[in-house]
């Protein structure tokens, strides 16, 4: 097929399936008429479909350019000056945020994957910090059921907890609006695109379902070009704030690589009630490598929520106009963080904290470490372990929903980058998901105030007002 012809298949794409949904609407680049669009936000993942099929790479000519690009709901901004005219302006905001809610319950039975893929990237962690995000993942591996039949499709289906394609679908874009937010005050933002080898024919019934389900928007060109891989990396920044840009410099496509998915999420909150600077304050942090002397933000909270359990305590941190929240768990003396990623009271807490009986309104003095921390994953084991096999045999695995061209296509590779800052304004975080598809104890009950004090190794989450989580770490040095 040459580019051409591609160029014509492209555009006989069903026009009602790009008019189906008021928000997912793709602003279409001029004489390349396409699918639809994507989202974005501060977490990458990109799988990329390949081949041995050019051994010298493509003979066309090098191009890169956008054949569709996502278009994002519309939010009101959050008024910032109380005038007159805020209660109408905060009407507005409230209104668009409303919009983007989903029905109750249209997370039910991800609460397994987020604990299992959680409890697999995050043990064993020794003396490194380690940080993850579940929402990312989630759809990262959701698109990849969508370019998979046959039982490598149902290995998906089933870490996924989905009973079928349909259903995965219906709740990967609840997932998606219900976590979306750009108001001028929070960002919270889940973005998906699909990279095209110009050289291939691909099945247009998949592609309109990435772009409708998953507001993918859609890019061409030759693989393995310079100028190809300079797209994919400005898109990857662009739409995780510029927090990853030097993981994202890393991300390349092979001249072997058929299609390539990206999907990303970012986050930038401010504290509901931020910490000030001046009480800011060296203070020494017992890691798990040793003693080290770092910042320490202060604060006081009045009729705060304090919960225990068993093996640890825990306070949350909520952040402004219902931006989510950040929770810090710290294990009991004796007891590690490795012991707590398996304590399915955890997951209790953080899904359904109002249901927790364990807590109690206090004066907290919080004092917690100003913290940077990243990781890096290799996320084959973890994702063979869940079972998620058959996508990594070329022997047995089945890409047939994605193209007739090229037979024996596996991922090869697959890598999971985030990121997480927190200073006295808030929490900024990122992370994005690689993958390669080639060929061939509680307290007194007198107590009314506790001094709550993050100096050793912790765990961390910050999840979604709907209690989605967004991101988890374990920390256990700050520098």
């Amino acid at each position: 097929m040459n580019q051409n012809d591609l160029y014509e298949s492209i555009g006989q794409a069903d026009e009602d399936l790009l008019e189906r949904s008021e928000q997912n609407k793709c602003k279409r680049a001029p004489r390349r008429p396409w699918w639809m669009a994507a989202a974005a936000a501060l977490l990458v993942a990109v799988i990329a479909a390949g081949v041995y099929f050019w051994p010298n790479g493509s003979p066309l000519v090098t191009s890169a350019y956008a054949i569709c690009e996502a278009q994002y709901p519309e939010m009101a901004p959050y008024p910032q000056d109380m005038d007159e005219s805020f209660d109408a302006k905060y009407d507005a905001w409230l209104a668009s945020v409303s919009a983007q809610r989903r029905p109750a319950g249209y997370a039910d039975g991800l609460e397994p994957f987020f604990a299992s893929v959680t409890r697999e990237l995050l043990t064993g962690a020794d003396t490194e910090n380690r940080v993850c995000s579940p929402v990312n993942l989630y759809m990262a591996i959701a698109m990849l059921a969508e370019l998979t039949d046959g039982e490598s499709r149902q290995q998906i289906l089933d870490v996924l907890g989905s009973d079928g394609i349909d259903s995965l679908r219906s709740q990967a874009s609840d997932v998606w609006n219900a976590q979306y937010r750009d108001d001028g005050a929070t960002v919270m933002r889940l973005a998906n695109s699909i990279w095209l080898n110009e050289d291939v024919t691909f099945h247009q019934n998949t592609m309109n379902e990435l772009a409708n389900t998953y507001y993918a928007s859609s890019y061409q060109g030759k693989m393995g070009s310079d100028e190809f891989n300079r797209e994919l990396q400005d898109w990857l920044n662009d739409q995780t704030g510029g927090l990853l840009e030097e993981a994202a410099q890393g991300v390349t496509l092979d001249p072997d690589t058929v299609m390539a998915l990206a999907s990303t999420i970012y986050y930038s909150a401010n504290w509901a009630s931020d910490f000030s600077e001046d009480n800011t304050a060296p203070d020494v942090f017992h890691g798990a490598a040793g003693d080290e002397t770092v910042d320490f933000m202060h604060k006081s909270f009045d009729q705060h929520s304090y919960y225990w359990a068993d093996r640890f305590t825990a306070v949350s941190l909520p952040m402004e106009n219902s931006g989510g929240r950040m929770w810090m768990l710290l294990p009991d003396e004796g007891v590690s963080v490795d012991e707590l990623l398996t304590d399915e009271d955890v997951g209790a807490l953080l899904t359904a904290p109002s249901e927790w009986e364990q807590q109690r309104k206090m004066l907290i003095h919080l004092s917690m470490p100003k913290f940077d921390v990243s990781s890096e994953f290799d996320l084959r084991d973890a994702l063979t372990a869940l079972g998620i096999t058959d996508v990594f045999d070329p022997s047995v695995s089945d890409f047939s929903p994605m193209t007739d061209d090229v037979d024996s296509i596996y991922v090869s590779k697959a890598q999971h980058d985030v990121r997480v800052t927190v200073d006295e304004d808030g929490v900024e975080a990122a992370a994005f998901t690689v993958m390669a598809m080639s060929g061939t104890g509680a307290p007194a009950d007198e107590v009314e105030e506790i001094d709550f004090t993050v100096d050793r190794p912790f765990l961390f989450a910050i999840m979604s007002d709907d209690n989605l989580p967004l991101f988890a770490g374990v920390v256990n040095q700050i520098g």
